[in-house]
C-alpha cells in the first residue's frame, strides 16, 4: 500500500470529497478524518485549518491523504484530482 499526502487551500471539504466520489469513491465517515473508498484506492480528508493571510484575507487549508494498492494506481488518482481541483486565475 502506498501514499501520499497533500494541502489543498481554499476549497470547501465539501468540494474535496465531491471530487473523491466523482472519481467513484464511497463516503464511509461523517466526520474527520472523512474516509472514502474507491476500487483499489482510498481519501481521507484528515485536517482543515484557517490560515490568516493578511487581516481580512483568510484561506482554509485541509490535508488530504491518498493510498492506493501500488505506485501506478496512486499516480493516476493524483493526477485525477488534481484535475478537479486545478483553478484557473484571471
Amino acid at each position: 500500500m502506498t501514499k501520499i499526502e497533500l494541502e489543498f487551500r481554499g476549497i470547501s471539504k465539501e468540494y474535496l470529497g465531491m471530487y473523491f466520489e466523482e472519481l467513484g469513491a464511497k463516503r464511509i465517515t461523517d466526520t474527520f478524518p472523512y474516509i472514502y473508498e474507491g476500487e483499489g484506492w482510498s481519501g481521507q480528508l484528515i485536517s482543515e485549518k484557517e490560515i490568516v493571510i493578511t487581516s481580512a484575507f483568510k484561506v482554509n487549508a485541509i490535508q488530504v491523504r491518498f493510498f492506493a494498492a501500488d505506485e501506478a494506481v496512486l499516480s493516476e488518482l493524483i493526477k485525477n484530482y488534481r484535475f478537479k481541483t486545478f483553478r484557473v486565475g484571471g
